[in-house]
């Protein structure tokens, strides 16, 4: 069941960005303390372009984590000019740049700059919970499992109640569920929370994708297809948190429910050049 409140290891982060930069020290600590010895097991990629807003919050979150493993934060600077690569930097997040614009791009500069055998996608301005890393990386333990993918929910940013997002997300999980069974499972790998070897991302050919789909889907339908099995990770404690400023100025909750809904009806993998790209 989904959660019908916001967890507090959520609503702690639920400041503006001057909170953050007054924490600023407490953020790069909570951040270089998951980098334990000199092996690094997993890196969370993140690009971000123009998140001077938001990155700190999402740094935060991630300063969080409770893992055993060695996590490394990876902050893909996609031409950005504002301050978000030096507040990633301040935020003790490896930061790297790519200048040709696009997510497409910029994960691609990620997956080849990562030190991990794992990555975990991740987004800018969402918010994870201490045990997301943990629940994403589990799955992998089986080599039988080339991709864990997770679920994201809404925090209502804008004022709205959280059981406005709790009707809206639990009304989408059975569509979602029908979807994945009867046309392709890969379409809700989504680039804020899926999990992945990167031997095998890079023996794919990474994030290239043919028109018309999504770089993260296309990548996990690769992977499924030539290393094993996708494993959605249903536990609320690893859900990706988003804000629902996007929703909001999409429309609101029925506009967004009626254009995904049409979108996954119509969506579909090619796989046409599914042979090309592996080759």
């Amino acid at each position: 069941m989904r959660p019908i409140t916001t967890p507090s290891y959520v609503t702690t982060h639920y400041h503006d960005k001057n909170y953050f930069l007054e924490h600023i020290d407490e953020i790069r600590k909570g951040i270089q303390s998951l980098i334990k010895g000199d092996q690094i097991d997993v890196s969370v990629v993140i690009p971000a372009y123009n998140e001077e807003e938001k990155i700190l919050r999402t740094l935060a979150s991630l300063s969080k984590t409770q893992t055993n493993l060695s996590v490394e934060i990876l902050i893909v600077n996609n031409n950005s000019f504002d301050k978000t690569k030096e507040l990633a930097e301040r935020g003790g997040a490896n930061v790297i740049t790519e200048t040709k614009q696009g997510v497409q791009n910029a994960r691609t500069a990620g997956l080849h700059a990562a030190k991990g055998k794992l990555i975990i996608n991740a987004d800018a301005d969402t918010i994870y919970t201490p045990y997301w890393v943990e629940l994403m990386t589990s799955p992998l333990k089986d080599e039988n499992i080339s991709m864990a993918y997770g679920k994201f929910a809404f925090f209502p940013e804008s004022g709205a109640p959280r059981l406005l997002y709790f009707l809206y997300e639990t009304s989408s999980d059975p569509y979602k569920w029908w979807l994945a069974k009867t046309k392709e499972e890969a379409m809700f790998v989504y680039g804020c929370s899926s999990c992945y070897r990167k031997e095998q991302a890079i023996a794919v050919n990474g994030f290239e994708h043919p028109p018309g789909t999504n770089e993260d889907g296309y990548l996990g339908y690769k992977l499924r297809t030539k290393f094993g099995k996708l494993q959605k990770v249903t536990s609320n404690k690893a859900l990706a948190w988003t804000s629902d400023r996007r929703l909001i100025e999409g429309g609101g909750v029925f506009a967004s429910f009626t254009r995904r809904f049409r979108k996954a009806l119509t969506q579909k993998i090619d796989t046409s050049n599914l042979e090309k790209s592996q080759s």
